[in-house]
């Protein structure tokens, strides 16, 4: 019991905290709004982080990249099974919220004027086309521009540049390369740091939203964590039978189920993708998969392969889109938010805190204002523990498809030989 505390300590205060605020804010009522400016010193503290946490994060990740065995062959591999199976959760998860919207039948309207006021207040009136609208979402026209956290995609494509240039210039680059690593472990303990208040500013801010919104948006919370759990075992054991079949038939589908129970306890119990690497590594040798392959992708996996995080950016979306009085019934915003959730979960999970930093690429890209981050930081929350499964042994189940991919068809027939 103690471990299982330890594993979820974070979680479990934050959740008590957010419990604790939706009662003060039911009590209170409207007058819970007295209580917003302690969440608000929270989320600027936080907002302050933002840049520098993004620059030096995916700078110092991508300066860290190692060369491995059969590199070009096995990093093509994971390339492109990370990137279709991110995808198919995430369409996965956009015909689940299609069929079950968590926010159905809301009334919103108070939030949407708080939306429309946001809107106002930064619109300059002028329709952008979407070539237009492309440029101003990837890039800005000054360099002083990216210091904003309403400019997080194009900080993000400059940091990628600025990390890959780093990697290129090798040892001349070595004191900028130390440099970054400091900078992004010194961010992250003032992270850390930080969320000693977090249970106080979340609390607050919740108390407050749900004092001017009453229960409707608690049942949205609860809404969305079935929705969860419902998409959850759809891809769990749909999916990776699916793809436990493709990479090597019946063998590679019974070898799968086989071996995969103790990862999924592993990640369930400690609710950590790290703390279940070793597990993961074990079960992908039993089930056959050649170690230079096992030992490349579950690593990497661990950081950019989140296809429980993706299903998860999709409902976050969906759910502000909803409270905010958003239409995405349309062809093009469902692609939009295919192609976001996908940013959120498959590659912000490579940036340490990548978490937080892709909750605000969601609000920058979309213009929802500040109040929507701890919003969405809740349901980052209660669905922390089945997201960690699906992240976490989906790496198993994408080592046998790149294992198909590297050594062909009847990799696992040569291996039981």
């Amino acid at each position: 019991m103690g471990k299982l505390f330890k594993n979820y300590r974070m979680s479990i205060i934050l959740i008590l905290s957010v419990i604790i605020g939706g009662i003060v804010g039911l009590l209170m009522g409207p007058e819970a709004k007295v209580l917003e400016p302690f969440g608000q010193i929270y989320l600027n503290l936080i907002f302050t982080l933002i840049v520098p946490l993004v620059f030096f994060g995916v700078t110092s990740a991508i300066s860290n990249m190692t060369v491995m065995k059969r590199l070009g062959k096995i990093l093509v591999g994971i390339t492109l099974i990370f990137a279709v199976t991110a995808l198919l959760a995430g369409l996965l998860a956009l015909i689940g919220v299609l069929i079950f919207d968590p926010l159905s039948g809301t009334d919103t309207s108070d939030i949407s004027k708080i939306l429309q006021q946001v809107e106002q207040d930064k619109g300059t009136g002028v329709e952008l086309s979407i070539a237009q609208q492309l440029v101003k979402t990837i890039t800005v026209g000054d360099f002083f521009e990216l210091f904003s956290k309403n400019n997080m995609l194009p900080l993000i494509v400059i940091s990628v540049i600025f990390g890959v240039a780093l990697v290129l210039a090798g040892d001349k680059a070595k004191v900028v390369k130390d440099f970054l690593n400091g900078s992004s472990s010194i961010l992250m303990k003032m992270v850390d740091i930080l969320m000693y208040y977090a249970p106080i500013g979340l609390g607050c801010y919740f108390a407050s939203i749900v004092g001017q919104l009453g229960t409707q948006i608690l049942e949205g919370y609860l809404k969305s964590f079935i929705l969860y759990l419902v998409l959850s075992l759809i891809y769990y054991f749909g999916f990776f039978s699916l793809y436990a079949y493709i990479a090597a038939g019946k063998q590679g589908f019974k070898a799968f189920w086989r071996n995969i129970i103790p990862p999924t306890i592993t990640a369930l119990a400690t609710c950590s993708s790290a703390a279940s690497i070793p597990v993961n590594l074990e079960a992908t040798k039993r089930i056959g998969v050649p170690a230079d392959i096992a030992e490349t992708v579950i690593p990497i996996g661990i950081n950019t392969h989140k296809d429980g995080s993706v299903i998860g950016g999709v409902i976050k979306i969906v759910f502000l889109f909803a409270l905010f009085g958003k239409e995405y019934d349309s062809i093009s915003m469902l692609l939009s938010i295919l192609v976001v959730s996908f940013l959120v979960g498959a590659v912000m999970g490579a940036i340490p805190g990548g978490g937080m930093i892709g909750e605000m690429l969601i609000i920058s890209l979309y213009g929802f204002p500040p109040v929507a981050l701890p919003v969405i930081a809740v349901i980052s929350t209660i669905i922390d523990a089945p997201a960690t499964v699906l992240n976490s042994t989906g790496n198993t189940a994408s080592a046998m498809l790149v294992a198909r991919f590297v050594d062909g068809k009847g990799w696992l027939k040569s291996v039981s030989k």
